[in-house]
């Protein structure tokens, strides 16, 4: 029996341990690259398999990685571009890490299956990117508390799935997006969204009438604090989904909308210090409305509404300087939930009465500041505070004896903190806090914000103990590691959120582990957790730094004869573990070899032969040469696509049907053996749209492979030489410019580190299926590292025609280098002549026969005539001026690459283009003209993955 019971504990353990997902080796590479990009990653990364050994803050489904949850990990860096090579990730949540900064880049828009984006809480600034809205299945956007600036993405639009959309606290600004026709979007495309939460930011203009309509299902519209002008349109009344809006503090103006009496879910109403004007609107239809907030507007001088009484939900009124006049009706403070009533600075006249019966959860009747004449109690004794002060009732003799005529002192009595149950505090050492059940232990600590209230006595006890009954509730969970909950300091800041700190203490231990803080963090800045929606509305929390991680709970102690009991149960199966043990430590053996050679594929990398020491990876796929055999057929001469000085580019096919060029080395070739690592270590870190893709690379067998995305319609060079039979016109040419311009800015400017090209040309700009521009070869490229100030000194390297002439004589490098070579790639783009052709440089040419004062500049002779002279004379010109001012001899002189951008942008839309539009390759003129056409991108003359020169060029590179 006992043989049985141990034979199957063995099958068990070995099936077990067999089928424990090992990561796939592209998300593994991907994580140890992020890994080596942050600071202060948990501890426990970078050993074993992270999703086999589950590193902290992973999860993963079978063997591919589909979250990463590090809130509150102290985490410094910023979001390198391997992070998004994890194709099936559905969840990013960063939040609560002020040390991670930089930018948002526009490669998110590879997370295709991303769900939830999270990032409250961090240090992120720059423009957030248009291609956010290129994630169709996002479900969740918070990008609040950062530093983000710029404009609201319109493409946000494009998010059908979208439910909690929050940007707020940040430096946002122009107009609210909404959409232009059938294409382009905006934020009224979100009909299923349920949470607009923009406020603390810099918005302006007009609420667009557009932005609301009867289809959405907002709850939340939340555009507090910002610098929005014009009405409040009358589309606001449609949403009768609508719980809490706000749109105080804003410069509003003109007349509230007569159909806000259609929100009948509407809980929160602020509205306070705009500029509105015009007549109050009949509320009575809104039953539900706790918090009621007018004050500083221009309303039209009128009586107090006589339908205050109706609001039967109503907990808080804030009406000062609204120009109300006459009396306000006793029943009015009959209302059953009525906290606080502030109407200072109006006209009410003549006598107060509160009436026989009050509210008892009155606390405030504010009327400081109006013409009252008197004040009538038939009610019994006042518990709450009445403030008649500068009224008539108050300025006659004797009246100051009153309580009523002064102002309330400050109640000096401590607000809400957490009792203990039934114990003494502890008096705790250093960093420790006594918790609930009077237990010493470290405390998970941070600020709830709430920005939607439902009641407005903060020494009420009732919303507190109820909020701290339903946070223990949903935090006791065994992997949350929750004991207690407390909450103290309720306090109102100054754009009326209420704060509140609240302290989460660990169960069974003094302190947390690293994967129970992620764990709780992001239950919060997910917005899992609920709070109880009778009191509370929407909230934000903003997590403080965790100071004592633990690897674990911390050990008990155990009795004699649990040790006793622990010692018979090992001897019985020590057989058996030493044979799982022996299982496992093979296992790992082979797991461990196999990792190393996945994590570092050039062990083997011999800087004497191959010209460098090992490359720097950044999450690029290490091909096998057995692989790569396959996919290309043998080396096929069916797939040879293109050939040069450094080797042969083959065709490939993936198991995944995706076409790749896979660029071989000649065999024990020393030349490329730096392009070759150059390459891989910064196209594998750089991810842009017009920046050929680095997709893996090979090193075995003495081989030295590159896999790049395929680019079916050559280069440029052959495109204006008529060789791929890809006519381009003038549009065409601007928007491969363009393209071309904004890929070589992206290395200049957001490449970590920035990155000099040194080899612009046409045989380097590949154009994709729809004759998109895309940068390549990067064998000469140069990192630009922190302590290089302006310049690198380094041999000179390039292609002659293109070639920075500062950097020839002086041998110091910079980005305007890549500008000069930019130029002459613009001045080919308009003439389709090779940089040297005939003995004649295009440079000289163009200066030798510009004259600015004839049409065209008098180039009709260089220019090439298939642009067509007779449509776009004026944006020619400019362009003209802008290649010339590229090529000036002093690289001050010269633009920078961002700058070269934004004018050939003004250069199309001057022509009546669309910057943002992409290439059609679908026209007429581009498929008549590429009928019957070989296109092979890759051939002898166009070796644009190579460096390889046409004719009248030559690499330079003196010794």
């Amino acid at each position: 029996m006992g043989s049985a019971v141990w034979l199957f504990l063995l099958v068990v353990s070995i099936h077990i341990y067999i089928v424990a997902a090992e990561t796939d080796p592209d998300d593994n590479s991907s994580l140890r690259a992020v890994m080596s990009e942050w600071k202060n990653v948990p501890s426990n990364w970078g050993r074993g398999d992270p999703c086999d050994d589950k590193w902290v803050g992973i999860g993963c489904t079978g063997s591919r990685v589909t979250s990463i949850n590090l809130p509150n990990m102290k985490l410094e860096g910023g979001l390198v571009g391997d992070i998004f090579f994890l194709s099936e990730l559905k969840e990013l949540d960063l939040s609560y890490n002020k040390g991670l900064r930089g930018i948002l880049p526009p490669a998110v828009q590879n997370l295709k299956k991303l769900e939830n984006l999270i990032l409250v809480g961090c240090g992120f600034s720059g423009q957030i990117p248009d291609t956010i809205g290129s994630l169709p299945q996002l479900r969740i956007l918070s990008l609040n508390s950062n530093a983000f600036s710029g404009n609201i993405p319109p493409s946000i639009g494009n998010l059908s799935t979208l439910n909690w959309l929050d940007m707020a606290d940040n430096q946002l600004e122009g107009e609210i997006p909404v959409s232009n026709g059938s294409t382009t979007p905006g934020l009224d495309w979100l009909i299923h969204t349920k949470h607009f939460h923009f406020g603390l930011n810099k918005l302006s203009g007009p609420i667009p009438r557009k932005l609301f309509s009867s289809d959405m299902t907002l709850i939340h519209v939340l555009f507090e604090n910002n610098m929005l002008s014009g009405p409040l349109p009358t589309t606001l009344g449609l949403v009768k989904t609508l719980e809490v809006v706000r749109f105080d503090n804003n410069s509003l103006e003109g007349d509230l909308p007569l159909n806000l009496n259609n929100l009948t879910s509407v809980q929160d109403l602020y509205l306070s210090n705009n500029k509105l004007t015009g007549p109050l609107p009949n509320l009575t239809g809104m039953s539900r409305l706790n918090t009621l907030y007018l004050s500083n507007n221009s309303f039209d001088s009128s009586d107090v509404p006589s339908w205050f009484p109706t609001l039967l939900s109503l907990t808080t009124l804030m009406m000062e300087r609204t120009q109300l006049k006459g009396q306000i009706p006793a029943s009015f403070f009959n209302l059953l939930q009525l906290q606080t009533v502030v109407l200072k600075q109006n006209e009410l006249d003549g006598s107060f009465d509160i009436g026989p019966s009050f509210s008892n959860q009155l606390q405030i009747i504010n009327l400081q500041g109006n013409s009252i004449t008197s004040f009538n109690n038939t009610g019994g004794p006042i518990s709450f505070d009445i403030v008649l002060v500068d009224n008539p009732v108050c300025q006659e003799t004797g009246a100051e004896a009153n309580d009523y005529c002064s102002l309330p002192q400050p109640d000096s009595s401590s607000v809400y903190t957490t009792p203990p149950m039934n114990c003494v505090p502890n008096s705790c050492g250093t960093g420790q806090i006594s918790s609930p059940r009077c237990i010493c232990a470290y405390p998970y600590t941070g600020t709830l914000q709430f920005r939607g209230l439902y009641f407005s006595n903060l020494r009420n006890e009732t919303p507190y103990e109820s909020l701290e009954q339903n946070l223990t509730r949903f935090f006791r969970f065994p992997e949350l590691l929750v004991d207690t909950v407390s909450l103290s300091n309720p306090r109102m800041d100054q754009h009326q959120y209420l704060l509140l700190d609240l302290y989460l203490f660990p169960y069974g231990q003094d302190r947390f582990n690293r994967s129970g803080i992620s764990k709780i963090a992001s239950a919060l800045s997910s917005q899992d957790y609920k709070p109880p929606e009778q009191y509370f509305g929407p909230y934000v929390f903003t997590g403080a730094a965790y100071e004592y991680f633990s690897d674990g709970p911390a050990h008990s102690n155990k009795s004699s004869a649990g040790i006793a009991i622990g010692a018979a149960v090992g001897a019985s199966v020590l057989f058996i573990l030493l044979v799982i043990a022996g299982i496992y430590a093979y296992r790992q053996r082979k797991r461990a070899d196999r990792a190393t050679k996945e994590s570092n594929p050039f062990a083997h990398w011999d800087p004497k032969k191959s010209s460098g020491s090992i490359p720097q990876l950044k999450g690029a796929r290490c091909f096998s040469f057995e692989e790569l055999k396959k996919y290309t057929k043998n080396f096929s001469e069916a797939n040879d696509i293109g050939s040069g000085g450094y080797g042969k580019v083959y065709r490939g096919t993936l198991p995944t049907g995706e076409l790749v060029a896979i660029k071989r080395a000649q065999q024990g070739s020393m030349q490329g053996g730096l392009e070759f690592k150059t390459e891989i270590e910064l196209l594998s870190r750089v991810h842009h749209k017009n920046v050929v893709s680095l997709l893996g690379f090979c090193f075995e067998r003495g081989e030295q492979m590159l896999v790049y995305e395929y680019i079916p319609n050559g280069s440029l060079s052959d495109s204006l030489s008529g060789k791929s039979g890809i006519r381009l016109d003038w549009p065409r040419r601007l928007k491969v410019a363009l393209g071309a311009a904004k890929g070589v800015a992206y290395l200049h400017e957001l490449a970590n580190p920035p990155i000099i090209h040194r080899d612009i040309k046409s045989t380097n700009i590949l154009l994709d299926e729809r004759l998109n521009a895309k940068v390549a070869d990067f064998g000469l490229s140069k990192p630009m590292g922190d302590s290089e100030k302006g310049h690198v000194s380094t041999q000179v390297k390039g292609t002659m025609g293109y070639l920075d002439p500062e950097y020839y004589m002086t041998q110091q490098l910079t980005e305007k280098s890549d500008v000069y070579s930019f130029g002459v790639l613009m001045l080919e783009i308009i003439t389709a002549r090779r940089p040297i052709e005939r003995g004649k440089y295009i440079v000289r040419e163009m200066r030798m026969s510009m004259d600015k004062m004839k049409s065209l500049y008098n180039l009709q002779q260089i220019l090439d005539p298939a642009i067509g002279f007779g449509t776009s004379s004026k944006g020619l010109e400019r362009f003209v001026e802008l290649a010339m001012r590229c090529v000036e001899e002093s690289g001050t002189d010269r633009p920078t690459m961002g700058e070269v951008v934004k004018e050939i942008e003004n250069i199309m839309q001057m022509d009546g283009m669309n910057p943002n539009a992409e290439s059609a390759s679908s026209s007429a003129t581009y498929e008549d003209a590429t009928k019957g056409a070989d296109l092979h991108p890759y051939d002898n003359d166009s070796f644009a993955y190579s460096g390889a020169f046409p004719h009248s060029a030559a690499k330079i590179e003196p010794h």
